[in-house]
């Protein structure tokens, strides 16, 4: 067995264990089969001379000698014929230093007496010579010559492998440790010049066990000889099958072995010639099933387009039984394609021998595809597009759960994102508001959810009486339409704040994806709110870089003639609204297109309000003058609010009733003008009132103040409420931010709190439970307020619900201060139901 195993080594037999061309060769020359294979390789390599001196070394002991007692010294000897690279090489060096020395010594005893010298033994260095001879003639009756010019490094290395292949090494980790054939482990021996260099392939003459496994003779060799060497004798590995469309080609990984050692990690190779039934197999499923293939077969792009909009049906259905599975393509495609096509080249020239026969042979059919004829998957339910922001916006649906856009999501472009109608979007598509709609009764508290079973019954009368309204477009928004219905089907009042903290799953909420100009996409989420405050105010830029021809800047006065109330433009080949108005900017007013009517019209209020100012500056100059009891009022309220802002507070607020109060705002030249005169003969009575509403309200906080910095004890938890309840109606900026007509109303609410804090000891409980009743309705008017400024909303019934909640605090808390018509939390509930 052991001398098989040699001789398949050395490529002297085939698997079969037949004698090969080699073993012939080898039979002839009747010395150890390993130095036969190396003068056998010499030949090819041109180095036969070399080779012939290192095998006969090979043959006889060491000629160097080591005394134990002279080691040192025969080691400084030994220096002039040690290689870097090679233990191998070494041996050269030390004939050509004794072929030099018998060519000089006349005389055997000097050669002697030479050799002692230098620590080497003459009788073997005789024998080495013999058997160098013995070696030469056997290569000269073969036909073998040397080779005349000297041979390189590399040429005498990959000669001397061919005959010690079983005894190469890989240094598996830094400790020194080679991993050789068969799995064994060596190390290299204390005595070899590489021992100290421990490169990563090495070649040995000779493992020798002593306490440990050592390699003799040692060489620093090259992986790629390995392979050019071994030949037949590397296994093959082939790992990772699989198709690459740019080679239009099946490819693998092959790791090369030479008994168990791996040679190559991985390399590419084509498969197709490996295992051509495997890799059809791949084709077919990589080219003409996944359709990963650039060619312009046109069977394949109808197919592709044809299998997209089956799967298009799925994630418009939510579900993943229309489309066959790709074994039932791929059964298509291998009843057709030949056997011996496992790539792109060959597939084509089939293909077009075969199309002229049949132009129709490799296509799909829709019907083909589909496992059921989904017919309720239609425009209508599952629209392409949206109409929103007075443009049709594209739909795309996804259904994957889990991920980002599962769902449906529709694409905006940036200057149409503050148009955007977030009730709108809440109904999302009629195919999909079926879901959603259960889920919200699904999603009510138990009490309510047990009046509105079965499910499903419900759901299509919410959906039937949503048809015989307007639809959708009139709806305020599914959560409040969803509060309407469940509130007709009790009989009782019902909030939509029984969904409060609670959202529908990811996939009923519509996903928000904004792209720029050249169809970037910019951000997406489904949260209108979000996506505004973070790129609203660059929507608005876009919008205002609309080439509308209407904006100006530097405007002192009504010079324009009429401003619309909105104009219609073109933008990128996109139809826009927009909204023109006037925008306050201090010294003068500009024009400006707006994208949403309801910040145009803001901006127009404060544009309007200036362009006023500045045309009555004659009579501004003369109220900023005089504004009677002002320097007491800023001197109460200077730590609050510093003077100056409370000055230029006030000047807006008297601007505000007597410019503008509740008339409409001017769009001409003729109505500003009228507004002009109504507006100056207004100022003198409006700014005499407001300069005594501002006076008594810092009267009352000066007084209420003082009450609050002198409680302690029991009262601390009122106090703090009540300080709370002063910083939301007295800050900067709260007398043009209030209601004209609840500024009159401020001392009172004031005074309200004073009395609170005096009548506390008499009913701590009492106070405690209306403390928690306005709680929670200030909570839902700030969770209100948040979502409008989010969405860019205002809500004018909600700013009055804010002033009800006063008139609430003061019902509760001081009923002698109580209008005619006081307020109850039943009604103040009720009010809020209703918005």
């Amino acid at each position: 067995a052991d001398g098989y195993q040699l001789l398949a080594e050395l490529g002297a037999v085939d698997e079969e264990k037949r004698l090969t061309e080699i073993g012939a060769q080898l039979a002839k020359l009747p010395i150890d089969p390993r130095v036969a294979r190396m003068i056998l390789a010499a030949r090819g390599e041109n180095c036969l001379r070399e080779v012939l001196i290192i095998a006969a070394a090979l043959s006889v002991q060491d000629p160097r000698e080591r005394p134990f007692e002279r080691q040192e010294a025969a080691d400084q000897s030994h220096a002039r014929f040690v290689d870097e690279r090679s233990d191998f090489m070494g041996f050269l060096r030390l004939w050509n230093f004794f072929e030099e020395a018998i060519r000089h010594k006349k005389s055997n005893r000097k050669l002697v007496e030479l050799c002692h010298e230098n620590f080497l033994s003459h009788r073997r260095l005789r024998e080495w010579r013999e058997i160098h001879g013995q070696l030469h003639a056997m290569a000269a009756e073969m036909g073998i010559r040397p080779n005349e010019a000297p041979a390189t490094h590399d040429q005498i290395h990959r000669a001397l492998m061919a005959g010690l292949l079983g005894n190469l090494g890989f240094k598996a980790d830094e400790s020194g440790e080679y991993l050789g054939a068969r799995g064994v482990k060596f190390q290299i021996f204390p005595g070899s010049t590489l021992r100290k260099a421990r490169p990563k392939w090495i070649m040995a003459a000779e493992l020798m066990e002593t306490a440990r496994l050592y390699a003799r003779c040692v060489a620093r060799v090259e992986p790629e000889w390995i392979e050019k060497v071994a030949g037949s004798l590397l296994r093959h590995h082939y790992f990772d099958p699989h198709w690459e469309k740019s080679g239009a080609q099946v490819v693998a990984f092959d790791r090369l072995t030479l008994y168990g050692l791996t040679v190559v990690p991985k390399r590419r190779v084509h498969y197709g010639p490996v295992n051509p039934r495997e890799a059809r197999e791949i084709f077919i499923r990589g080219a003409l099933v996944a359709g990963e293939w650039d060619t312009r077969a046109p069977f394949l792009e109808h197919n592709r387009r044809l299998v997209e909009q089956v799967q298009e049906l799925e994630h418009k259905a939510r579900r993943q039984d229309v489309l066959v599975d790709e074994h039932t393509i791929f059964s298509f495609y291998d009843g057709i394609v030949p056997p011996d096509i496992h790539n792109g080249a060959a597939f084509e020239r089939w293909r077009k021998d075969s199309e002229r026969r049949n132009p129709q042979l490799l296509f799909l059919t829709r019907e083909f595809l589909m496992r059921h004829g989904a017919a309720d998957i239609t425009e209508a339910q599952f629209p392409e597009t949206l109409e929103a922001a007075g443009a049709r916006l594209a739909l795309a649906y996804r259904f994957d759960p889990g991920h980002p856009l599962d769902g449906v999501t529709v694409t905006v472009p940036l200057e149409l994102l503050n148009q955007l109608d977030e009730a709108r979007l809440e109904w999302l598509v009629p195919g999909m508001l079926r879901e959603k709609v259960a889920w919200y009764i699904k999603a009510l508290p138990k009490q309510v959810r047990r009046n509105l079973v079965p499910v499903p019954e419900h759901v299509t009368r919410f959906l039937e009486a949503r048809d015989r309204a307007a639809g959708a477009a009139s709806a305020p928004g599914l959560t409040e339409a969803m509060a309407q219905f469940v509130q007709r089907e009790l009989g009782s009042p019902f909030s939509a704040d029984a969904w409060e903290g609670e959202k529908p799953p990811p996939h009923l909420r519509m996903n928000i994806r904004v792209v720029d100009d050249a169809g970037h996409e910019l951000a997406s989420g489904r949260d209108l709110g979000r996506l505004r405050a973070e790129l609203g105010q660059a929507a608005q830029l876009t919008f205002s870089a609309a080439d509308a021809g209407i904006e100006r800047d530097r405007v002192t006065g009504w010079d324009f003639g009429n401003l619309p109330e909105e104009i219609a433009f073109t933008r990128q080949g996109r139809r826009l609204t927009g909204y023109p108005a006037l925008v306050d900017q201090g010294d003068s007013v500009s024009i400006r297109l707006m994208d949403t009517r309801a910040a145009a019209d803001a901006a127009m209020r404060a544009g309007v309000r200036r362009l006023l100012r500045l045309e009555l500056k004659v009579q501004m100059k003369q109220l900023e003058k005089s504004l009677p009891g002002f320097q007491q009022a800023a001197l109460i309220l200077r730590p609050v609010i510093p003077p100056d802002e409370l000055r230029e507070d006030l000047l807006t607020a008297i601007t505000d009733r007597a410019f503008i109060g509740e008339d409409p705002l001017p769009r001409s030249e003729k109505e500003f003008q009228s507004q002009k005169q109504r507006a100056r003969t207004r100022l003198p009575a409006v700014s005499d009132a407001a300069c005594r509403m501002l006076g008594a309200v810092a009267a009352e906080y000066q007084v209420t103040s003082q009450s609050l910095g002198s409680a302690g004890g029991a009262l601390l938890r009122v106090s703090h409420d009540l300080r709370g309840q002063l910083q939301k109606l007295v800050y900067r900026g709260f007398f043009s931010a209030t209601p004209w007509e609840q500024i009159a109303h401020l001392p009172r609410y004031l005074t309200a709190m004073r009395l609170r804090l005096e009548k506390y000891g008499n009913n701590p409980e009492r106070d405690q439970r209306h403390a928690a009743s306005i709680a929670a309705l200030w909570a839902r008017y700030e969770q209100r307020l948040e979502k409008n400024r989010k969405s860019g909303i205002r809500e004018p019934r909600v700013e009055e619900f804010r002033w009800q909640l006063e008139e609430l605090r003061v019902s509760l808390f001081a009923q002698e201060l109580r209008t005619p018509y006081p307020v109850s939390a039943k009604r103040l509930e009720k009010f809020w139901a209703a918005i």
